[in-house]
């Protein structure tokens, strides 16, 4: 399919937005990327997504999608090229959804807020909740994977998708903080998975570099700054 029928409204730098980006790029699908400005929504924006007004917006032909897990799998089901992204088995799908919706509601939403604290004891105490939700995650990994490379089994699946869109914030957070949040002796598998998957090609050509996230970070953190 053309690229002109395929587009994608976001941000760079936006981890729901580089699940749309990857999920494509595993179906070896061309798409437009129309990058977005969030504090000046773009009429395009407001017209396909006029419910929240928020990225990732897929637009497919004439259609739209919104919100980042309905788009990888709505990508999942309308492109028939390259390997499966959602499981095939009924209860496969179900926990990659269950453990979606904790990685989005409850243990991701706490990484943007370490980084942006500057409370010790708030800190110390975001950083034990993040380790144990690794922790967990990384039970999962081992449940979910039976023994394969990825989430997905023996490819880049669904769950490798949503996780692995946090793993560039999460490694801009360690730097901030000064702490391992992904720690390989507590969570070893888990560790290398994400080692795993950052390796591959077509993660890397979508997913921010840790350098120039640590400088949109830094950027942030001066507006905020000037604007107390």
């Amino acid at each position: 399919m053309a690229a002109s029928d395929v587009k994608v409204l976001g941000m760079w730098s936006c981890p729901y937005v580089n699940r749309a980006q990857l999920a494509l790029s595993i179906k070896s699908t061309e798409y437009e990327f129309i990058e977005e400005n969030t504090l000046q929504k773009s009429d395009k924006l407001l017209k396909y997504n006029p419910v929240h007004k928020k990225i990732p917006v897929l637009i497919h032909g004439d259609k739209s999608v919104c919100e980042s897990c309905i788009i990888v799998e709505y990508i999942a089901d309308a492109f028939a090229t390259g390997p499966r992204i959602l499981p095939s088995d009924a209860y496969d799908r179900a926990l990659a959804r269950f453990w979606t919706a904790y990685i989005d509601d409850k243990w991701y939403p706490l990484v943007k807020v370490l980084r942006q604290s500057d409370d010790e004891e708030e800190r110390k105490s975001l950083v034990q909740k993040l380790s144990e939700g690794l922790i967990l995650l990384e039970e999962a990994f081992i449940g979910c994977s039976k023994g394969m490379a990825y989430f997905g089994g023996d490819s880049i699946g669904y769950l490798d998708i949503i996780l692995g869109s946090c793993l560039a914030w999460l490694r801009v957070t360690e730097k901030v903080v000064g702490v391992e949040l992904m720690d390989p002796t507590k969570a070893p598998q888990l560790a290398k998975w994400a080692e795993r998957l950052c390796s591959d090609d077509r993660v890397k050509a979508v997913f921010p570099s840790i350098d120039r996230l640590m400088e949109l970070h830094e950027l942030i953190q001066a507006f905020l700054k000037s604007s107390k």
